[in-house]
């Protein structure tokens, strides 16, 4: 029984699996990456309790524009093949994705990190990952948060989360509002899954391995690196298209990019009708665009049929974009020779009593 008089041993915020030290350490591997991320309007960043941002002041009438998302149970994969240094740009990459799609720039970004005991090398491969993706999108690292809570995760994993600002002038902003039949629907090639359906990639790993039947390589890479491609950044070019091919709101001659839809959970089926009005639908032409080895291998190994897939998978198609027949050729040209890979994948028509996407 211990005495009334006895001190008890002296506990540490360390003894209780927080390590400061290291938070201290990962802060200071952040802060060139962050450094290289710095553009205009960013005030005050890495460091401080709030990040600071001013709207560049050649936007007229700014509309901030924000998205929010993770990297869903991909993370699995890369703590079972210890690849942490690309899921930061899917972090990234679903987000200023989502906001491209209103036609804004993504203006800053920044992360959560949570993990059970930090690992100061793993976590600044992750934000190597965020940094790398900010860069290429062209947007600002101002600001995140490392969690460490043990017992919440266990050892060697961790959860991320990001938030993307941008900003588009209000005249400006994509609404699909002025879609109308005979437009053309584009498809830019994805990199590959993305960041969604990992819960049945995970599944189809599980089955080739139990059969011993598990790919070598698909499209020509190694099989972990297939699966593991981070989700393609679209941003800079996609800017460059809607710059060289406005949408206009003018309701009886509308033209341009009118609409665009950034293809994550839920597919080609549930993603394109976000930027659809009421009474229109996209006929998707079904071979319109290629079907690579790793998509090919998921349906088989999976056994689903194509309405499953479109609504799992990007199927090869990362974004859409829906521009009037007039624009449609020197948008893909712009696209392409920004870098794109751009196939025309369908039309808009009436809906009529149908669904409003149809891959026929």
């Amino acid at each position: 029984m211990t005495s009334p008089n006895t001190q008890p041993t002296a506990l540490s915020y360390k003894d209780a699996g927080v390590d400061i030290d290291a938070g201290d350490a990962l802060v200071e591997r952040i802060k060139p990456l962050a450094k290289k991320t710095m553009r205009e309007g960013v005030l005050a960043g890495i460091g401080g309790f709030g990040a600071l941002f001013e709207v560049p002041k050649r936007y007229k009438e700014p509309v901030l524009v924000s998205g929010t998302d993770g990297v869903g149970t991909k993370l699995k994969l890369a703590f079972e093949w210890q690849m942490h240094d690309t899921v930061g740009i899917d972090l990234v990459a679903m987000s200023v994705n989502d906001v491209l799609v209103q036609g804004a720039e993504p203006l800053f970004f920044l992360d959560y990190f949570a993990c059970g005991k930090l690992d100061v090398d793993t976590a600044a491969a992750v934000v190597g990952g965020i940094a790398r993706g900010c860069e290429l999108s062209g947007c600002a690292l101002i600001g995140g948060e490392t969690a460490e809570m043990p017992g919440m995760y266990p050892a060697g994993e961790y959860d991320l989360a990001g938030f993307a600002v941008g900003a588009v002038e209000k005249s400006k902003i994509l609404t699909g509002a002025n879609i109308r039949p005979g437009d053309v629907v584009l498809g830019l090639a994805s990199s590959g899954v993305h960041s969604n359906g990992f819960s049945l990639v995970r599944k189809c790993i599980e089955r080739a391995e139990a059969a011993g039947t598990l790919p070598a390589t698909l499209d020509g890479k190694l099989f972990k690196q297939a699966l593991m491609e981070p989700t393609r950044l679209y941003v800079k070019n996609v800017l460059a298209a809607l710059a060289a091919h406005p949408h206009s709101n003018d309701a009886s001659s509308p033209s341009g990019i009118k609409a665009l839809a950034h293809i994550t959970g839920g597919g080609l089926l549930e993603n394109i009708p976000r930027v659809l009005p009421q009474g229109i639908a996209a006929h998707l032409v079904k071979g319109s665009w290629p079907t690579t080895e790793l998509f090919a291998w998921l349906q088989a190994t999976a056994g689903i049929d194509d309405l499953e897939m479109n609504r799992t998978f990007n199927n090869g198609i990362g974004m859409v974009v829906v521009v009037d027949a007039g624009s449609a050729a020197a948008c893909i040209a712009t696209l392409r020779a920004a870098g794109e890979t751009v196939y025309q994948i369908g039309v808009i028509a009436p809906r009529g009593d149908g669904a409003a996407v149809l891959v026929q």
